[in-house]
């Protein structure tokens, strides 16, 4: 039996919860109701990744987004490849994809990815899944929520990321 798409899937019980609007609207606040409104998402059954919750509320971090990031800029940790960091079974990784990219097609906005600034590069720690349904889908950016290990280090990303995009004609 196939599973049924990720956006009517009964494991995605907070489809309306965790969205780029309630996402948007917690960045609107601050980076604690960013912060809360992540350790809720990465605790959530469509997310399934309360360890990562649990090791991000062990300290503060500073966040910026959500921000439409090339999806060739996200680094991802997880999949089937033989050097993914997490290792996912390639049956395992297809099906979950496949319904992924079935619901995008259907109009599934999926939840913002989140991924840490580390030495220069943007290193995806959850949305491995959705990264590849995106891409399968023909995206070429995707939501993003970032965060790093200091308010200096996100201050200099956003002016990067504003300076690019006035360059790219996308902001005056």
């Amino acid at each position: 039996m196939h599973a049924p798409p990720w956006g009517h899937h009964p494991l995605v019980t907070d489809a309306r919860r965790f969205t780029l609007a309630t996402a948007s609207a917690a960045a609107d606040s601050g980076d604690e109701e960013v912060a809360r409104w992540v350790g809720d998402f990465l605790a959530s059954r469509g997310s399934d990744n309360a360890v990562l919750a649990a090791a991000l509320a062990q300290e503060p971090h500073w966040w910026f987004g959500p921000v439409q990031v090339p999806l060739p800029d996200l680094e991802r940790l997880a999949g089937p490849e033989d050097d993914a960091l997490c290792d996912i079974d390639p049956e395992e990784w297809h099906e979950d994809v496949d319904a992924m990219h079935g619901s995008i097609d259907d109009g599934w906005e999926p939840p913002p990815l989140l991924a840490e600034w580390q030495d220069d590069r943007l290193v995806l720690q959850d949305g491995n899944h959705r990264h590849e349904a995106l891409a399968r889908a023909g995206e070429t950016h995707a939501w993003t929520l970032v965060y790093f290990p200091s308010l200096d280090a996100r201050d200099r990303f956003a002016a990067r990321s504003l300076e690019e995009l006035r360059l790219n004609g996308m902001r005056p």
